[in-house]
Formats: C-alpha cells, structure tokens, sequence
C-alpha cells in the first residue's frame, strides 16, 4: 500500500499512542517531576524497540538521561542523526488550560497537551516514519540513530559533554530536527539561523538601607533613578545598542538573504494590529523580520526595585534590580558580549551608586548555508507533500544545542519543523495542528528516501 494508505489505517492508533507519551508530565524544570522524566524516557526506550530500532540505550547523566537508538543496515548510505527532547515545559498558570496539560484531548484538528508541538509529537513523528518504512519494505534506505534528550527546556546542559564523549557514536552525515515552525499553515520553512544568547542580572545599590523621601529626597542617590538613566545608555535614538563591542562579528545582511526575507511575506502592518501596537520599533534600516531574525537585541526583560505593594510608601529604594538578555548572531562571542555590557554599566554608572552584574546564560548563534545539497533536499520533500518547497529562514529564537551538534559533530544540521507558531508552545492550551502530523509523517519518509 501506498504511504499514504498506510499512516490513515494507523492514524488513529498511532495517536493514541502519542497520548500516552503526553500523559507523563516529563517537566525537566522541577525536581518533583525527575521520576516522570525518567517515566518518559523509558516510554520512548519501549516505543523505539516496538519501531524496529536496534542498540536502544538509557545513558545517565548528571541530570536527566539522554536516549540512544540506531539502524545501521545501508552500507555506502548516509548516516542521518536525528535529535530532539522528550522533556517539556512547566504548566503554569493552571487554570488557564482549556483541559488538563496532561490529559490530552483532540479538538477541531488539534492535539492539545503539554508537549503536543514541543517537541513529543514531533519526535514521535520520526519514530512513526521510521517504523512505517521498516514496515513497508523491511529496511531502510539510510543508516538512522536517534539522540533524545531530556533536558533541552533547562538548557540542554548535559548535552554537550554528551556529544564530546560520544562522538564515535553520534557521527553522522547530517543532523535531523523538528522542533521549529512552519512559516504558517501550508507554508513549510527550514530554519537556517538561530541567534545565539546572554543573559545578565543587574543590581544597582546605593545607601545601606531605604531611606524616607521626605527627610532625604533630593539629597542622596536613589538606586530607582540610578538604574533607569543606565538602562536608557544601552541603546540610541536609532535603537542601536551603544555598547562599545557590541557589534562585533555581525555580519551584514547580503542581498540574497534581504531577498530570501522578503520573499516571507511579512505582513507588518497585521503584525501590529494582532498585538495592539500603536507603531512597531527596532533600529532603524531594517524590516521586522530582519530584525527578529538576523539583527542582534539587548532587551530588558525586567526592571524592579523599591516599593511594590497597594497604596503608597515615599521611600528611596537602596537598591534596583534588572535582567537583561541579548540576542546574538553571526561569530559574537557571547562571552565578549556579557563582558562589554559589563563594562558599560560600570563606566555609566551615576554617581553615588554601584552597580554589580551577575553573568548568566552563554549560547552561540547557529548557522548553515541554505545551499547545502542535504538542505535542498529537505526543502524537496516538503515541496512534494505540501505542494510548495520551503523557504529558508533564520528564527529569532535559541536553541543551543544546535550550535554545539554543529561544531562537536561537524555535520550539517537540518531543522526541519511541523509547528506552527500559534500553537501556544511554553503556554496554556499548547496545541499541535493534526494536519502538520499527516502532512509531517509523509515528508520525514519522503525526505529519508531520497537523502
């Protein structure tokens, strides 16, 4: 039988079984949840065997266990890695969801459940390819192993130390990934870029306690004051980052891939009208979508300080508090970066204050040349199932493992999602689109066979 015929005869079991796979509430982030994600990983230990995959392995880590399975019966063929995380986000706030996170229910097309488009579903629909060719024609046309982790929602930390110790292992001639997006429904996309990031806690102190505004305002620093005017330096009137360095290992943005962005469609004026925005904002010269995806940011993603509570306290707060994150592209350093934003705060810090910085998160951006012949094939297989090849483009997100499977394994990564960015990953009612799981199973196969 057809492929087709195939995945509508065990459509319905297959997600039946997807359903027990989301009942676990593999949430890698609290503690109370470590035996659910050991639970999760030895589901998917028991799935991949039922598959047909062979050498299934749980390996320990210092956090969550990572799983290994392959098939290695095409002598001569390329051998395709395919990665993704069986671990999920937390659920809060609760009363949000439509229906219980773990209880998952299919409503109007849709798979929800916490995990349903990140990334369980996803990743089961590898496994689902790969059992559905071994079914049909009892091998496989490539050499296959498989890389689940279950930590990528608190970093993926363990990962890499993992894939330095494994690479005889791991080695293959690309790396798979479905934990990305479609453009929008119908409009498949392979992600060829992923900013890097850096974070940073910033405090800003000044007297040895709070202070009475009235016996004191207008004599002493006030820590508030203090860390607004050095927040306003970060950036300039064009929404540049004024930090000395910053910029550093930027590449500029080429004809070819301005074309390529433009070549997305991206509706501005709907984006600020869906967000109730009276104008939309970044530095100047370049779209929305270039922004997001190929510019690097430094964003506050929260400032406090002082009194919080109903009514009003007139003190002057002793200290202040932000978080700052970057986003970063091209070669920066994220290292160098956290220590020229350092630098700056502390040579415009105002008089009568201190500032301490505590240096956080580091991650790498990721890149790859959309003309790489793997990524043109991939772009194929979509274009079969869909009725449209894919676009290339780079997300404004992270994912940093993808930087270190790239250079540890020097192999080509090809992220090559099914989501949908409406699907409410990381939020109440996270959902996956049943039409991208058909549609998925269909091009995963398609793509295996013609690698």
């Amino acid at each position: 039988m057809s492929y087709e015929q195939y995945f509508q005869a065990e459509r319905e079991a297959q997600l039946d079984e997807l359903k027990q796979w989301l009942s676990i509430p593999s949430i890698s982030a609290l503690s109370v949840h470590k035996e659910d994600v050991q639970s999760a990983a030895i589901w998917l230990t028991d799935t991949l065997k039922r598959a047909g995959l062979e050498n299934i392995e749980i390996h320990p880590t210092a956090g969550h266990p990572v799983v290994y399975a392959d098939y290695l019966h095409a002598p001569g063929k390329p051998t395709i890695l395919v990665y993704g995380h069986y671990d999920v986000q937390p659920v809060d706030p609760l009363n949000l969801w439509t229906t219980p996170p773990f209880e998952p229910e299919i409503r109007d097309g849709k798979l929800y459940a916490r995990g349903a488009t990140d990334d369980k579903g996803q990743v089961f629909m590898h496994i689902k390819a790969i059992e559905a060719i071994l079914k049909q024609e009892g091998t496989l046309p490539v050499n296959i192993k498989l890389c689940i982790e279950g930590e990528e929602e608190i970093g993926s930390i363990h990962l890499p130390p993992f894939l330095e110790a494994n690479q005889d292992k791991l080695a293959a001639d690309a790396v798979l990934v479905s934990d990305t997006a479609l453009l929008e429904r119908g409009r498949p996309a392979i992600c060829t870029g992923l900013r890097g990031l850096c974070s940073m806690e910033v405090t800003v102190h000044t007297a040895s306690t709070d202070l009475h505004s009235g016996s004191y305002g207008g004599g002493v620093p006030n820590a508030l004051h203090a860390l607004v005017s050095l927040l306003s330096s970060l950036h300039d009137d064009q929404g540049r980052v004024a930090v000395e360095g910053f910029y550093q290992g930027v590449p500029e943005l080429s004809a070819l891939l301005r074309e390529e962005f433009a070549k997305q469609g991206v509706n501005e004026e709907k984006i600020r009208q869906s967000l109730g925005l009276e104008q939309l904002y970044g530095e100047e010269g370049y779209s929305f979508v270039e922004r997001v995806g190929a510019r690097p940011t430094l964003e506050l993603n929260g400032v406090y300080g002082g009194f919080q509570g109903e009514g009003s306290k007139t003190v002057i707060p002793k200290e202040a508090h932000a978080k700052i994150t970057c986003r970063l592209v091209g070669d920066q350093d994220p290292q160098h970066i956290l220590d020229a934003v350092e630098a700056h705060l502390k040579a415009n810090i105002q008089k009568g204050a201190t500032v301490n910085v505590k240096q956080m998160e580091k991650a790498r951006a990721f890149n790859i040349d959309p003309s790489d012949p793997i990524l043109q094939t991939a772009a194929d297989a979509f274009g079969k199932v869909y009725g449209t090849r894919a676009l290339f483009t780079k997300d404004g997100g992270s994912i940093p493992i993808m930087e270190s499977f790239s250079r540890i394994l020097k192999a080509p990564v090809v992220l090559m999602g099914f989501g949908l960015d409406d699907e409410n990953l990381h939020a109440p009612d996270e959902h996956f689109n049943l039409e991208n799981f058909d549609k998925g199973l269909l091009t995963i196969v398609e793509f295996l066979k013609t690698v």
